[in-house]
């Protein structure tokens, strides 16, 4: 199997496109080509993105240089069918991990992209209907075949990743992880994934922004005093002390970045090389708390 390296920061592509900024193909490319040059080369996203046009806008500005397609890693995620009209045969919002639609939709994906094969696909929600011998079967279809080179899951509990991992091996775990929510942490999800060498991916790392949108909630503030404590003492900005805070996990989480700011980029990077004591780590798990450890 190939063996693919990502960034450890990732650059999250759901408000790419109508969602979103809505680039044209040369906005893609521009963005994908500063997200390189800062040493963000991942790229995550999901089929749904843009009511399922996101990837193929991605996938046009690779059209227009394609040699970029060999610089960068491609993650996408299938599962959930939204009712849509580029969907018209879904009638309510639902999900889907039967081998046919697993199958069906990392085909479309490379579709979309314009390439030969996805680094990283992964099952976007776990799903009551989901038969872990199926899904197994499907993303073993699809790997030999070369068509996707790892496999994870996304928003699955400690339980339900392990249960998928005894049939066939979950290499990466998207999951939301930030000060405002810390469950992953508590919760056997990171120990989980320590224990089966499961990387894991940290999407809303700031917590989409939450932390700086009410000056009258006191866990906000307490949060972001400590953080101002710490951006003085490291020289950084408040938001790089919280990314630290999630890179410094044993787990060595990656956050998805979902910013459209370059500037937003270049600040994740330099987060990278923040690196905090103990005790100023736990003075943000307490400030988030609100409470000491026991």
């Amino acid at each position: 199997m190939t063996k693919v390296s990502f960034s450890p920061i990732i650059a999250g592509c759901m408000n790419w496109g109508i969602w979103g900024v809505r680039y044209d193909p040369n906005g893609y490319l521009s963005m994908i080509e500063k997200c390189i040059e800062a040493g963000v080369t991942t790229f995550d996203h999901a089929d749904i993105y843009g009511s399922y046009t996101t990837e193929a806008e991605f996938g046009a500005a690779l059209r227009i240089s394609p040699s970029i397609r060999n610089r960068i890693q491609l993650i996408t995620k299938c599962g959930i069918c939204l009712v849509s009209p580029n969907r018209p045969t879904h009638q309510i919002k639902h999900y889907n991990t039967s081998s046919d639609h697993i199958i069906k939709s990392a085909e479309q994906s490379l579709k979309n992209f314009h390439t030969d094969h996805l680094d990283m696909f992964l099952i976007h929600r776990p799903d009551p209907l989901l038969d872990p011998e199926e899904v197994a079967e499907a993303i073993s279809m699809l790997k030999q075949s070369g068509k996707v080179l790892h496999f994870g899951v996304s928003n699955f509990t400690a339980s339900q990743t392990a249960l998928l991992h005894q049939y066939h091996t979950i290499e990466t775990t998207q999951v939301e992880i930030s000060l405002l929510h810390t469950e992953a942490i508590h919760n056997g999800l990171l120990n989980l994934c320590i224990s089966k060498g499961i990387s894991v991916q940290a999407w809303s790392p700031l917590a989409g922004g939450k932390l700086h949108s009410d000056p009258d909630d006191e866990r906000y503030r307490r949060i972001l005093a400590v953080a101002g404590i710490l951006s003085e003492k490291y020289q950084s900005h408040a938001d790089q002390i919280l990314l630290a805070w999630l890179m410094q996990h044993p787990s060595g989480i990656s956050p998805v970045v979902g910013t459209t700011r370059l500037e937003r980029i270049h600040s994740a990077v330099e987060a990278c090389n923040i690196h905090m004591t103990r005790e100023e780590w736990f003075m943000l798990l307490r400030a988030s708390s609100g409470r000491e450890v026991a």
